[in-house]
């Protein structure tokens, strides 16, 4: 069974992967250490590149070392200092696997990647197609040696949902 760990601030060892519960409202980057934007990859289906560089901006990292997946369904564009990838719909889980594997490219050890909201994507792809996104997701992040946080609002989903995916991953975490 995973560990639980209900912290404020999320800490996460190099390799290690979790399910973090994360408040409805806000950014879950606001709960990464700072030394996590030194090397960071954003799967994002909450915010734009423009509001993940300012969030960068605030923590005091640079965006030039943080790479960004827009989940939206809606055309985004962006010119700044971010790295990004064409926006993907959130039902084409496809799209976003193959986004990934480039990505992660620019992934170093000891580096971060983060879903801010696995909710979305439960929302627009079926369960089990999710399910195998984010096992094969953990499964490459972990052998880089770099640290994913993959963010649900826990009450957003049903405890059975959130039990299976809590078994892809080293252990839960909290930020509530």
């Amino acid at each position: 069974m995973p560990g639980t760990t209900d912290s404020p601030a999320l800490s996460l060892d190099p390799g290690e992967q979790a399910l973090v519960s994360v408040p409805s409202m806000g950014t879950p980057l606001a709960y990464l250490p700072d030394d996590a934007f030194d090397n960071l990859l954003v799967v994002s289906a909450t915010a734009s590149p423009g509001k993940v560089e300012s969030v960068v901006e605030r923590r005091g990292g640079d965006p030039s070392a943080v790479g960004v997946i827009p989940v939206t369904g809606s055309p985004s564009e962006y010119d700044g200092p971010l790295w990004t990838t064409d926006p993907v719909d959130p039902s084409d889980l496809t799209g976003i696997s193959i986004r990934l594997s480039t990505a992660m490219n620019y992934v170093l050890s000891g580096g971060w990647v983060v879903f801010d909201n696995v909710n979305v994507l439960l929302m627009y792809g079926r369960e089990d197609q999710v399910y195998r996104l984010l096992d094969s997701v953990a499964d490459g992040v972990r052998e880089r040696d770099a640290r994913g946080a993959y963010c649900t609002v826990r009450d957003a989903v049903t405890d059975e949902t959130y039990d299976r995916l809590a078994g892809l991953f080293d252990r839960t975490a909290s930020v509530e």
